[in-house]
């Protein structure tokens, strides 16, 4: 897939130049149109192809967005606002000074219309009827993961299913997150058992049945509907495709892309379609971990590091899970072939190892430049839907031996004891909440946990420090206003018939 994708932007921008022409009496015939574009089998790909490609949009999963959450997090700390996530973690955001919630607008639609297109006009292709299906299927599990921000950040949105049209759709209302949401989980329900199993060759990278459960089950987690998430989480687990990586820091290795864990990934291309992690993580630290989420790590024993016997605080980074060295740096640490040195992370004094293509025990030839990281992002991995269904299965009817499995699974690779039996519907959520902070510490999904869970209010108020006890900055959760992000200003300029989120005005 990845091979086709330079030429397929090219297809794809032709067919945008061609919308705005509509009002011409002639037809152009030098370029691509949506009338005379859908001929072949290989057209069809090509513009499938190219709806994938709108994952790799800044907003999305391009251009270090998803990690850039971390930021907007108790995790980590943005030094330079860089994309305005230090905007949401203060809480001086509103409906025009932020890019972040310009682009995930942006970006949703802009996957939304490639994927309509696509269904609109697939029909009269003539091509194998079964891979018409699974293009299809591939199409409504994509519009799905587009539709996501919409639902989930945003509130609602105009829902619309037809190819684009602006004369039609520039004045479409919003509507109500619950009607996006009926339309996210039917696409997955539809998308689901017309998809395969697994893919191979050039296919790689493609979304499959489990893709479509796996997204199914994050869906119904982020809305609460307890038993549901654990039955389509459980349907992942029983599927016996998806296993855990053996070796955690390895998972997110460049040689290793593509695992056994991977579920799907958002595919990036050295050097057509590339993003800039590497140095932001590492030389420019932009993405800065904070104290808290280092303290958070437990001690190898399972308890936290104010309850251990083993937590010394002379060598603080000593006897502590093994998830903390593989996923940041902290002093005294091997990273890129040497030791890790005080200052050499200057803004809190860590930095993070995942997502960057070095490795602990070689110094890299070179530095890798800014905008050159061609790294897959994780979009869904089997240890998320463990911890999914862990989850969602003691909402739904408390604690068990399988919500303890699941949670077992995660803990034994990362070389961590068991969680103690017995627990309480309440302190088993302590734990599983605690699992999922560190299993997918520097991620960016706990951006979204904190907010599912209404945390966000007690996390995100107050004082943020670096590792010698410095104040850097302050941040501020207003809980009437800040669960839901504004309706973009340039969106509602253009559609004036946007109604913006009450309390961001009009």
């Amino acid at each position: 897939m990845q091979q086709k994708t330079l030429v397929l932007y090219i297809v794809v921008a032709l067919l945008a130049t061609a919308c705005g022409d509509a009002f011409l009496d002639v037809k152009p015939t030098d370029r691509f149109t949506n009338d005379n574009y859908w001929k072949t089998r290989e057209h069809a790909e090509a513009a499938l192809t190219a709806t994938y490609a709108a994952l790799l949009e800044d907003g999305l999963y391009g251009n270090n967005t998803p990690v850039m959450y971390e930021t907007a997090s108790p995790n980590a700390y943005n030094y330079n606002n860089s994309g305005g996530y230090n905007n949401l973690a203060q809480g001086v955001h509103d409906a025009a000074n932020t890019s972040a919630i310009n682009n995930a607008w942006r970006a949703a639609y802009l996957g939304i219309g490639r994927a309509n297109t696509l269904l609109a006009r697939i029909d009269g292709i003539a091509m194998d009827s079964a891979l018409k299906v699974r293009f299809k299927a591939e199409a409504k599990f994509l519009r799905a993961v587009f539709y996501f921000p919409l639902w989930n950040l945003y509130n609602g949105a105009p829902l619309i299913l037809d190819e684009p049209d602006f004369g039609k759709q520039a004045a479409l209302p919003r509507n109500s997150a619950e009607s996006l949401l009926t339309q996210i989980l039917k696409d997955l329900d539809e998308a689901a058992p017309e998809l395969p199993t697994t893919y191979g060759g050039t296919d790689k990278g493609r979304a499959t049945r489990g893709a479509a459960l796996a997204f199914k089950a994050r869906v119904l987690l982020y809305a609460g509907r307890w038993a549901e998430a654990a039955a389509a989480a459980k349907a992942v687990i029983d599927s016996k495709v998806y296993t855990l990586y053996p070796d955690y820091r390895a998972l997110f290795y460049l040689e290793n892309e593509g695992n056994q864990e991977v579920i799907f990934d958002a595919q990036f291309k050295f050097p057509e379609f590339t993003h800039g992690l590497d140095m932001a993580l590492d030389e420019f630290n932009t993405v800065a971990p904070l104290p808290t989420i280092v303290d958070d790590y437990y001690a190898k024993d399972g308890l936290p590091i104010t309850t251990s016997p083993l937590y010394n605080p002379a060598r603080p980074y000593d006897n502590r899970d093994p998830r903390l060295n593989a996923t940041y740096t902290v002093i005294g640490s091997q990273y890129k072939g040497a030791l890790v040195k005080e200052g050499q992370y200057p803004r809190t004094g860590y930095g993070q190892k995942k997502y960057t293509i070095y490795k602990d025990d070689i110094k890299p030839a070179v530095i890798q430049p800014s905008g050159q990281s061609e790294l897959n992002y994780i979009i869904l991995r089997f240890a998320d839907v463990l911890l999914t269904y862990a989850e969602a299965q003691n909402e739904a009817a408390g604690p068990s031996q399988p919500v303890y499995d699941a949670l077992h699974l995660v803990r034994l690779r990362a070389g961590m004891p068991d969680i103690p039996s017995g627990l309480s519907q309440a302190d088993l959520r302590k734990e599983i909440r605690h699992e999922r902070k560190i299993e997918l510490a520097g991620e960016g999904l706990y951006f979204f946990d904190m907010r599912r869970w209404k945390t966000a209010e007690t996390e995100m108020n107050g004082d943020i420090y670096n590792f010698k006890k410095q104040r850097i900055d302050t941040r501020r959760f207003n809980p009437q206003r800040d669960y839901y992000w504004p309706v973009p200003s340039v969106a509602i300029q253009e559609n004036p018939g946007l109604e913006q989120n009450p309390a961001y005005g009009k």
